[in-house]
């Protein structure tokens, strides 16, 4: 019986991808020294449109990776793309001093961002994104604005739901509007 639970818990953590994006070495000063530790931060998804962050201190690297592997799979979030491949829409993100940019993009684009944010998306499953980092360079901020900004993305069957309106209603006036616009021309 253990087994299977263990294979079964062995199936569902292949399904993840998880990347390290910054690894911090730490200091505390004792009598005899400094003992010194490590702080990971890591991303973890599917690549389908779940993902999430975790951090993890420990004295050893592969101990702090694994500690902030397990927080990121308890901080999973998940993120409505369009067609599988880009957000439905542009947004913005802010944590701290880090202000992140994310804008949809059209397909053969690929992923346009830095470091921190550019480990999200991959594991995120998002294939076209432009976005822009502005303020702070911790990776820690940028990824919890990154996060930020993610949340509040919506989908058109979300707002339709709210709005108690149907998708087309919502999707056709975005149509509608570009089609208004290249006959204005």
């Amino acid at each position: 019986m253990a087994r299977r639970e263990s294979r079964d818990r062995d199936e569902r953590d292949s399904e993840f991808v998880d990347k390290l994006v910054h690894i911090n070495r730490v200091a505390k000063v004792v009598k005899g020294g400094r003992r010194f530790g490590f702080a990971a931060l890591v991303v973890i998804g599917d690549q389908k449109g779940r993902v999430g962050f975790g951090k993890g201190k420990a004295r050893e690297v592969p101990e702090a990776i694994r500690k902030a592997t397990e927080a990121a799979k308890r901080n999973l979030i998940r993120v409505p793309l369009r067609e599988g491949r880009t957000l439905h829409h542009d947004i913005d993100g802010r944590h701290g001093a880090g202000r992140v940019i994310l804008r949809a993009a059209p397909p053969g684009t690929g992923i346009i961002a830095g470091g921190p944010m550019r480990a999200v998306f991959e594991t995120l499953g998002v294939q076209d994104v432009v976005a822009k980092s502005m303020g702070s360079a911790n990776p820690y901020n940028m990824i919890r604005a990154t996060f930020d900004a993610l949340t509040r993305e919506q989908s058109p069957r979300m707002v339709a739901a709210r709005r108690g309106k149907k998708v087309t209603d919502i999707v056709g006036r975005r149509a509608d509007s570009a089609g208004e616009a290249l006959a204005s021309e």
